[in-house]
């Protein structure tokens, strides 16, 4: 045995340089040291590579494909023969050959290789990575044994080395056919819509290189890509699974950093492990560099005393050695980087998905962080955590890097080394310092950016009511003061030491080198040569990037610590409590079946509220009980409702539902989807019902107004429709859903009378689609309680009465009693004692002849109604539950009415000189030139220590050195300064300045825009542009032109140095130049379309959030939260798709720019090389001219990185400058055409008037003539989309006229500006709008009216006791959207504002649809009363009663006016349209 494992045949042994030949190993090492453990290292693999594969299924492949297979195991059968032969005849013949081992092994790896071949091609869809790296590394080892064999004994080995190349031969050309693949030419199989990822057939090389990517960068340079085109995602990518692994990891950790590194720490590890590779290999260039400079010293002497003992194959290897070195470390690097990205992309989509889960199960008390935070989360804090996963590790590598650093430098220099890093030593706690102070600066510019998004937020979903109140200045003046006075200020302090720092960061590794140069010029015996000075200076150079990356990575883990903290605090936040409730979700009900039953219950909204908000309900619903409830504004008639669906905390009594459940809350939520998708609610689609469902909500007359009837998308919040529409869509969603409880809330407030009459009728009463559910109706009108089975009253959340409508109505001491008595006719039965029913219209048939009939002639049922029952009789059975649908598909993310504007292509000049002119010309101008001289600076001091290097060589000393340390301190201060005044120019000057400009005119254009346009137009968008692409222009824009303005320096400086001190150079750089502009312009078309849709599929994501927030109570009560995470994760995986590109993108350029670089350091080093062994050339010069190709990849791959960031990002100013040139309304103030005092009386006349909502839709009002005389009330009524809200539009020019006009004291208002128009006219708008502030805010932003007036006008509409039982009164804060005041409340709050402009012309769009009946008397007696007797007042209503004293009602149908009379008249009359409606109302 140990004769086989004996060195045989060479004298040298196992000493792994030869003493004999130059530059040489002996036989022995390459055999035994090299080759063997190669072989066996591959036979290892291979086995257990194989083991591996025995479990895999087994894939069909095609013809082609097996052709491949029998070629390479061909291949492989020859390679094995020869071996064997190789190895009989070495034996046989006794050759002189060192080790045996290897020739045993090569015989022993080729069967394994064969047998691995055939398994791998059948059970893998990938080429086996474990071949594919032992030709390679194999072929090189036998290169290197091939020329000392052959060298040491060419006559015994020349047929041993001629075999052996056979075997590489035949094994490289299987190499080759292995490169294919087991699947060659397989068409692309497309997975959920999507080409699936090509990472899952891509070899190993190809992973490397990023080759996968080719075929989507052909694409991008031929075509705009766009989202079909992309690759789908590796199904363990996808967010679902993410989402699930982070879920678990929750569970177990309670940190949430532990939670994220079990659920993806695994590659992130991997990552490490990579980086302090590709950190160790960086450090091995310059000892390179090194080794090349002492060649050159050496062979330059050995030449003047003639010796030969350098050959020139020396030179030539180790410039091989230094490119194959750089292409490693250039693959390794962008591998570690894309673990990274990879990492961060699932740590931000787990994040996603986790953090909407949650958002569906918050409390009340969870939920006191407005939307605009909760969104913040999603969109800053967990892109903050993403970012620290590309460059966390930094804080790891960085400090091994400093240490390989320095233990390098001790080599070269000894301890002088060490006085620089003294200086850096010091200058660590400067750094923390700054990182301390940069910290609290972000800190409170989070906190800036949070409140202004949240006044923008509010300033969006209030744009109805800011516009008709002409409040815009307001709310101008309110963001402004946020943005400039704050969020600027603090912007200018950032930006002045963000720029110092990065100066400081540039400056302290000059300082670092001069200070070692100088202590080892005077104290050291080693004299400082060229071979010496460059390698430590590209040394420091490499330390610069670990110390500046320091500070930016500090800065970035403290903020993730910030964000990661807050995102804690929202895990852990207050969730719904699980058992206020038992839920049994039983299948059959039977009529009669308990439905809910609450027994003593208590609840309250907030853990801790002094009193509960309901207390001792006792309330039990059968199926088939129509129940209502009654109760002033505020007594607790939602919350009952909501302590049904779960949403209150119960703190006593149990509650049980049984079966489903639908709800219609008070204020509709409406997705932004198309109006079928609304009613369906994801259930399956089933045609006969849903028609059903449209008739009984009365929608078909407003989908024959839609334009694509109910496939019509609805904007967000349901903006193009109209408050009825709204409401009954709500209703229809709940009627289709076909659940055993039904709770309705207020919905038939919203709707007109005979509209209300119809929807009762139809759907809610006894004959209704529903009959034969539970239903709990809360309303504030008594025109249906009669057939309601029982009746509660509520007040102050107890209680107060509940029986059925006849006990109550017929015992004087109930409320429901004096309700009835002052609001409507008391059944005769209370007065008379005789039992007839209520005598009004009200019998169950439509009433078209109106005369009201008798108890009597009710009974004779007419055969249409016969039908229907007969209809409703055989429906009961057999529509059955709604069913879910699950497989909805993955586009329906819908992203509004509107497609999000996304241009395509390069992005035009135009848009940089425009930031260019926000910025400052001269500002920039002068940075560029600052930058320049500091680059010019940096080279002269380089030259003049390549000068003192040269002198040192010629004194073999360091005498006379004084006056070049002086040159190059000098030169290093200056350009250091430069850089400091190069940043102060972009950051301080341009940066605020262009971020001031351009937020102000977008935020002027997007106040000026017309009404339409934010129907158009989803919040979630908008908002993106006042976040996202604000943040861009403010803190990211500044530092990308930075970057790419010295990177353009610096790359112009190499190619000159270079190509000045080697002119053949210059004949590399057409061909390299060529390579890299293609390279360019393939990277720069994709980069920016990925980037682009990066971006328009991130908002869906923010607009989905956004929507689900205000509809939590909706989705929870239809028990839909896990389609909703569903839709939430198709959407997290859409923005994947379009982000893993983008990413994967920049990694395919840097991998094939870096090798360019190394091309470019190969050139240069094998032509100092040449030039040394035909002409001698100075070490200096090639150290000079070598320590700058070292830097070409590093800077020819951050200029093109750097530019096409600067292209990415400026396309978020494109996007503000599309906004900036948003069409305006008309202007706000036309001065000289209002009179004083205008207008005085306030008589409204129409002429000729007809308008349209835009210009491509139809009339909604034709030819009106009306002329309303001063002080008169109008009633204006009509069906639905007659066309009365678009009058109240027209007369606020919201809708402008397409004929004739409007005068207003025989002012025509199209002449005027908006604002005058606009603040005299006041309005109640039917959805109370109210923005988070304090209650003075809401009821006078613009701060006109003194507290005493505000009093008033609340104490007229009966707020003020409520106002002064709230901590602060006046200044008690009103939660966004009012969220804190009941919905009558809120209405109530817009008469206040209204009394207090005391305008002469006062519009109420149903103002009192949520409020109750006395509360509405009161609201009429003010309206009556004198404040009112000089406005002219302008009415529409559902509750036809609230008309009847006006001085005139006109009547609108389709757009015209029908009738315009006094309301005596219009009922005497009993063929017009007023008498059906009132007679339909129960008032004729």
């Amino acid at each position: 045995m140990s004769v086989v494992l004996a060195c045989r045949g060479d004298p040298e042994g196992w000493g792994p340089v030869s003493r004999i030949r130059p530059f040489d190993l002996t036989s022995c090492f390459e055999e035994g040291a090299v080759l063997s453990p190669l072989l066996a290292i591959f036979v290892v693999s291979a086995v257990s590579a194989c083991w591996l594969h025995r479990g895999h299924e087994i894939f069909e492949r095609s013809r082609r494909s097996v052709w491949i297979l029998r070629g390479k195991l061909l291949l492989l059968s020859l390679a094995c023969a020869a071996s064997c032969a190789n190895l009989i005849y070495i034996l046989a013949t006794r050759r002189p050959v060192a080790f045996l081992p290897p020739y045993v092994l090569e015989v022993v790896a080729l069967l394994v290789a064969s047998f691995l071949t055939y398994l791998n091609h059948y059970r893998s869809r990938t080429s086996s990575a474990v071949l594919l790296l032992f030709w390679p590394l194999y072929a090189l080892a036998l290169l290197v044994w091939g020329r000392t064999a052959l060298t040491n004994s060419p006559h015994d080995l020349l047929v041993v080395v001629a075999i052996r190349s056979t075997v590489v031969l035949l094994g490289f050309i299987a190499f080759v056919l292995e490169c294919y693949g087991p699947e060659p030419d397989e068409p692309e199989h497309f997975v959920k819509g999507h080409a699936e990822s090509p990472l899952l057939t891509a070899n190993i090389f190809s992973q490397w290189c990023f080759s996968w990517m080719n075929r989507l960068m052909k694409k991008g340079a031929t075509e705009y890509i766009t989202e079909n085109d992309l690759p789908g995602l590796r199904p363990k990518d996808e967010a679902a699974e993410l989402g699930n692994r982070l879920k678990k990891g929750m569970e177990r950790h309670s940190s949430l950093w532990m939670a994220l590194f079990v659920a993806y720490g695994g590659p992130y590890a991997f990552a490490l492990v990579l980086k302090i590779i590709q950190d160790s290999l960086a450090f091995l260039q310059p000892q390179l560099l090194r080794w090349l400079l002492s060649y050159i010293a050496s062979y330059q002497s050995s030449r003047y005393s003639g010796s030969e003992e350098h050959g020139a194959i020396e030179g030539f290897s180790i410039a091989a050695i230094m490119f194959g070195a750089s292409i490693i470390q250039t693959i390794i690097l962008h591998q570690y980087f894309q673990h990274c990205f990879e990492t961060g992309m699932r740590v931000r989509s787990g994040l996603i998905t986790a953090i909407y889960q949650k958002a569906l199960v918050l409390s009340n008390d969870g939920r006191s962080s407005a939307t605009g935070d909760i969104v913040n989360l999603m969109s800053v804090d967990a892109a903050r955590l993403q970012d620290l996963c590309t460059y966390g590790l930094i804080s790891i590598s960085g400090p091994y890097q400093i240490i390989l650093a320095f233990i390098s430098l001790y080599n070269i220099m000894g301890w002088p080394a060490f006085v620089g890093v003294g200086v850096m030593i010091v200058s660590i706690p400067l750094n923390t310092l700054i990182a301390r102070l940069l910290k609290k600066q972000q800190e409170q510019q989070m906190k800036n950016r949070d409140k202004r998004t949240r006044l923008m937020s509010d300033l969006l979903n209030n744009i109805r009511s800011i516009k008709l109140y002409a409040w815009e200045n307001a709310f101008i003046r309110w963001i402004s003061t946020v943005r400039n006075d704050e969020e600027l200020k603090m912007l200018r302090k950032i930006g002045i030491v963000t720029s110092l720092n990065t100066s400081l960061w540039s400056g302290i590794p000059l300082l670092v080198a001069f200070s070692s140069f100088a202590v080892a010029a005077y104290t050291s015996s080693v004299s400082l040569t060229s071979d010496k000075i460059f390698p430590a200076i590209s040394l420091y150079m490499l330390l610069q990037f670990p110390l500046a990356m320091f500070s930016m990575v500090t800065s970035n883990i403290i903020e993730a610590m910030v964000s990661a903290k807050r995102l804690s605090d929202f895990f852990n936040a207050d969730e719904l409590q699980p058992d206020t409730r038992q839920v049994v979700e039983s299948a059959d009900l039977e009529q009669g079946d308990v439905v809910v039953s609450i027994t003593n219950g208590e609840f309250s909204w907030n853990k801790d509220a002094v009193s509960p908000t309901l207390e001792d309900i006792n309330l039990t619903v059968r199926k088939g009980d129509l129940i209502g409830v009654l109760g002033r504004v505020g007594a607790g008639k939602t919350s009952l409702l909501s302590a049904i669906i779960g949403e209150m905390r119960r703190t006593d009594g149990e509650v049980k539902v049984f079966g489903s459940i639908s709800y219609a809350p008070q204020n509709p939520w409406i997705m932004s989807a198309t109006l079928r998708d609304n009613i369906l609610f994801s259930h399956k689609y089933d045609e006969v019902f849903y028609n059903i469902v449209l008739d009984a909500c009365a929608l078909r007359p407003d989908l024959a107004l839609l334009p694509n009837g109910d496939m019509t998308e609805v904007g967000e919040k349901g903006i193009t429709l109209s408050g009825g529409q709204r409401a009954r869509v709500a209703l229809a969603r709940a009627v289709y859903a076909r659940a055993d409880l039904v709770l309705l809330d207020d919905v038939l407030a919203a709707l007109d009378s005979h509209v209300a009459k119809h929807v009762f009728d139809h759907v809610i009463g006894p004959n209704g689609l529903l009959a034969s559910k539970a239903r709990v109706v809360v309303t504030n009108s008594i025109h249906f309680l009669k057939h309601f089975k029982q009746v509660l009253y509520i007040r102050r959340g107890v209680i107060l009465e509940s029986g059925t409508y006849a006990e109550l109505v017929s015992n004087p001491q109930c409320e429901l009693h004096k309700l009835v008595k002052g609001h409507g006719n008391l059944p005769a039965s209370v007065t008379s004692g005789m039992s007839t029913p209520f005598i009004t219209g009200f019998s169950n048939t439509p009433d078209s002849e109106g005369d009201s009939k008798t108890a009597v002639d009710s009974v004779e049922l007419t055969e249409e109604k016969l039908e229907t029952v007969d209809k409703t009789l055989v429906r009961r059975k057999s529509y059955g539950k709604a069913v879910i649908d699950d497989n909805l598909p993955t586009k329906t993310a819908s992203d509004g009415p509107t497609k999000e504007h996304s241009e395509q292509g390069r992005v035009k000049r135009e848009v940089y000189f425009r930031y260019l002119e926000a910025a400052s010309k001269a500002g920039f101008i002068s940075f560029v030139v600052a930058t320049i001289l500091q680059q010019i600076a940096n080279l002269l001091g380089n030259n003049m220590l390549r000068e003192w290097g040269n002198h040192n060589s010629e004194v073999s000393g360091n005498e006379g050195s004084g006056i070049y340390l002086l040159g190059y301190g000098l030169l290093s201060l200056s350009s250091t300064v430069l850089g400091a005044i190069a940043a102060l120019l972009i950051w301080v000057l341009c940066s605020v300045r262009s971020a001031r400009r351009l937020h102000d005119s977008m935020l002027n254009a997007v106040m000026h825009a017309p009404l339409t346009f934010f129907e158009l137009t989803p919040t979630g968008r908008i908002l993106n542009l006042f976040s996202r692409d604000t943040y861009v222009v403010d803190m990211i824009l500044a530092r990308v032109i930075q970057n790419t303005v010295r990177t353009l320096a610096t790359t112009a400086m190499i190619l000159v140095v270079i190509g000045y001190s080697f002119p053949l150079f210059l004949i590399a750089v057409p061909p390299l130049a060529w390579f890299y502009i293609r390279v360019m312009i393939y990277y720069l078309a994709t980069s920016r379309e990925l980037k682009r849709l990066d971006a328009t599929s991130r908002s869906p994501i923010f607009a989905w959030f956004s929507e689900s927030l205000n509809g939590l109570s909706t989705i929870r009560a239809f028990n839909q939260q896990q389609l909703f995470i569903k839709n939430n994760e198709r959407r997290v995986d859409r923005n994947q798709i379009c982000y893993l590109p983008s990413i994967s993108v920049n990694r395919w350029l840097a991998v094939r720019l870096e090798f360019v670089g190394a091309t470019i350091i190969f050139v240069t080093a094998v032509l100092s090389v040449a030039a040394l062994v035909t002409t001698g050339v100075d070490a200096g010069l090639v150290g000079f001219v070598l320590s700058y190709a070292l830097n070409t990849t590093g800077s020819l791959n951050w200029l093109v990185r750097s530019a096409s960031e600067v292209e990415q990002n400026i396309v978020s100013v494109e996007r503000i400058l599309h906004y900036i040139e948003l069409s305006p309304e008309a202007p706000w103030e036309v001065p000289e055409n209002v009179p004083e005092d205008w207008p005085s009386e306030g008589d409204v006349e129409f002429r000729h008037y007809s308008c349209r909502y835009r210009p491509e839709l139809d009339l909604v009002l034709k030819d009106l003539n009306i002329k309303i005389n001063a002080h008169e009330k109008i009633g204006i009524v009509g069906r639905t989309g007659s066309g009365k809200s678009s009058l109240l539009l027209s007369l606020f020019r919201i809708i402008e006229p397409a004929t004739g006009t409007i005068y207003i004291d025989g002012v025509d208002i199209t002449k005027i500006g908006l604002h005058d128009l606009r603040s005299a006219i006041s309005i109640v708008p039917q959805s109370p709008d109210l923005f988070e502030g304090s209650i003075r805010d809401n009821i006078d932003p613009m701060g006109i009216s003194s507290d005493a007036e505000i009093w008033v006008a609340l104490e007229q509409t009966r707020l003020k006791s409520y106002v002064e039982s709230l901590q602060g009164g006046l200044d008690a804060p009103v939660r966004e959207g009012g969220s804190s005041l009941s919905a009558g409340q809120r209405q109530l709050l817009c008469f206040a504002r209204a009394l207090l402009r005391k305008s002469k012309i006062l519009v109420l769009d149903e103002a009192t649809s949520a409020v109750d009946l006395d509360t509405d008397k009161a609201i009429q007696e003010i309206i009556r009363g004198p404040q009112f007797a000089h406005v002219t007042m302008l009415t529409i209503a559902h509750r036809i009663n609230t008309i009847l004293e006006s001085d005139r009602v006109l009547v609108l149908d389709a757009g015209k006016v029908i009738e315009f009379d006094t309301p005596q008249a219009l009922l005497a009359n009993r063929q017009s349209s007023f008498y059906s409606l009132a007679a339909e109302a129960g008032l004729a």
